[in-house]
């Protein structure tokens, strides 16, 4: 038995024969499908920051048991920027603009947004690495520089991700 889509994409069943016929429809399938894909990444993207996020929340507690009240304070600095991005993430619309939507991406600029998306997720790593360093600071005096190269990780995501969004909305001018 061969793929659905395939099936679908080849014209034989009754959804692809309508597609064949009328005009625009792959390219709204295809839209539709960017969307499909673009809630999974973004979800992905998400949850590799909540990860983080809650590894910092561990590493407050640590903290706060020890007496450390002014770098709680950083860290939670940190970990309230990570918290945001992700919610941003999360809770942005889906997709790059349906079949009527009055917004209409590119594909130059769907580029450019495959390009921010690859590296918000690539930047999940790098904050991996700085909390992972936050860890092997604690207790030493390395870690309120540990603590501000974290923030600063934190806050260049979110503003890629506006970076991201004014692409979108630039889009079609």
């Amino acid at each position: 038995m061969g793929d659905p889509l395939e099936k679908i994409t080849e014209g034989k069943d009754l959804l692809g024969q309508v597609r064949n016929a009328l005009a625009g429809f792959l390219g709204y399938w295809d839209r539709e499908n960017r969307r499909e894909a673009d809630k999974l990444l973004r979800e992905t993207i998400a949850r590799r920051y909540e990860e983080q996020w809650d590894r910092l929340s561990a590493l407050q507690r640590e903290l706060a048991g020890a007496g450390e009240l002014a770098l709680v304070g950083e860290l939670e600095a940190a970990a309230l920027k990570l918290r945001t991005f992700a919610d941003r993430v999360k809770n942005a619309a889906y997709g790059y603009a349906g079949f009527f939507d009055a917004v209409r991406v590119k594909s130059d600029e769907l580029e450019k947004i495959y390009a921010f998306d690859l590296a918000m997720l690539e930047g999940a790593e790098g904050i991996q690495r700085a909390v992972e360093n936050i860890q092997a600071s604690m207790g030493t005096d390395g870690l309120p520089a540990a603590i501000r190269h974290l923030t600063g990780l934190a806050q260049e995501a979110i503003d890629q991700f506006d970076r991201r969004s004014e692409i979108i909305l630039t889009a079609g001018e």
